[in-house]
């Protein structure tokens, strides 16, 4: 059996409840405040099923013909609907199955168009890498949540939800930044722990302080040499 995953509100919510990282009327989270969040999401779910029936029937009903603005624009939607999928309460895995089905079809149709032209495969490949990426690192609550369209996650609360993921799921959520908003978030968490926990009695905290500022060197450096 699956366990129940929440929604992105909801999750956030959790994710403050009794968390030292976050002030104190942040982290007094009620019931009342959780089963509104679940609601909100439940909506959202709701909503997402409704236009992604008229997806999948377009998808489906594409002709073999198809003008290539057409498949494109499905394949677009689809790479969205994917990342819509992670943000929504439950298991998801059936609707994130069809979606990569589906776009087996569209990648199908797009290799047939482009033909032997061997610059436009190599670049569909790298397509469909980057795509794997993106939606392995979509599977990740946190992620998730700061790349929904209305995400929950405020500006302010950035620094302590990260410090608040797992060191292993921390690595991969960083991949979301870039090197210049890396370096700004190094500064950002180190200012942020000096204030919040000047006695350093936040252990793992500091500890995923020190992963972010590793992970920044590495891409620096990577960046330098490139």
């Amino acid at each position: 059996m699956t366990d129940y995953r929440p929604g992105v509100r909801e999750a956030h919510l959790l994710r403050k409840k009794d968390n030292p990282l976050f002030p104190p009327a942040s982290r007094d989270v009620s019931n009342e405040a959780l089963a509104g969040a679940r609601l909100d999401d439940g909506q959202d779910l709701d909503r997402f099923m409704q236009s992604f029936q008229t997806l999948v029937q377009r998808a489906v009903a594409l002709p073999p013909n198809a003008p290539s603005e057409t498949v494109l624009e499905i394949k677009e939607q689809l790479d969205h609907s994917y990342q819509m999928a992670c943000a929504l309460p439950g298991d998801q895995s059936h609707i994130k199955q069809a979606i990569g089905k589906l776009l087996v079809v569209i990648m199908n149709a797009v290799r047939a168009g482009i033909g032997e032209d061997a610059y436009a495969a190599r670049q569909l490949e790298e397509e469909v890498l980057a795509r794997e990426a993106h939606f392995a690192l979509q599977e990740l609550p946190l992620v998730a949540a700061l790349t929904h369209a209305d995400s929950p996650i405020a500006e302010d609360e950035l620094v302590p939800s990260l410090l608040s993921e797992e060191d292993a799921r921390l690595e991969r959520t960083l991949a979301l930044f870039d090197a210049e908003q890396l370096d700004l978030l190094c500064r950002d968490a180190r200012q942020w722990l000096q204030r919040a926990d000047p006695e350093r009695e936040l252990d793992d905290a500091w500890r995923r302080l020190a992963l972010i500022q590793a992970h920044y060197q590495r891409v620096r450096i990577q960046s330098d040499v490139n």
